[in-house]
């Protein structure tokens, strides 16, 4: 498991900390959901004002939707609820760091900040396989973290895999 260095940006204060354990608790159950229904066990909150605006897990096979994330499932139900595709000022968190397409999203919607639990070795696009917010050629820079759950995020993916296989 590669444990990701923290961005110079990265909120290293005490309430900050307590709301991304309490976020990140509700994006693993989320994940636990999507391991019900056989999906790949991920799970993604979008959170503005230290309130839920958006959620989900992924449903890729479920939806027959190639682009059905954890985290695009949350980013358009924010959309939706707020009625506006700029989710600004809001912080996702997510139980796998993102792939480059969900990234790319988020950038595009200007999310404010980032937290992830496990790192993605072969498609993590923040700090694993490629670096991708540190290209220059995004106009919205996303402030980001590795926070809580890494440990279980991880768990529970290594577990869904290996029971696959």
């Amino acid at each position: 498991m590669i444990e990701c260095e923290k961005n110079s940006e990265s909120l290293q204060l005490s309430t900050v900390q307590s709301f991304d354990e309490k976020f990140m608790a509700r994006a693993l159950e989320l994940a636990h959901q999507a391991s019900a229904i056989n999906e790949v066990p991920v799970g993604a909150v979008l959170v503005k004002e230290n309130q839920i605006i958006g959620e989900g897990f992924n449903q890729s096979i479920t939806l027959l939707d190639p682009t059905a994330h954890a985290e695009i499932v949350a980013l358009r139900s924010a959309a939706k609820a707020i009625g506006n595709y700029r989710l600004v000022n809001t912080t996702l968190y997510v139980t796998l760091e993102p792939c480059a397409m969900c990234l790319s999203a988020m950038v595009h919607a200007r999310i404010q900040r980032l937290v992830f639990a496990a790192t993605d070795p072969k498609t993590g696009a923040v700090c694993s396989a490629i670096h991708l917010l540190d290209e220059p050629f995004f106009n919205h820079k996303i402030q980001w973290s590795q926070g809580p759950y890494v440990v279980e995020s991880a768990r529970l993916l290594r577990a869904f895999f290996q029971e696959r296989r």
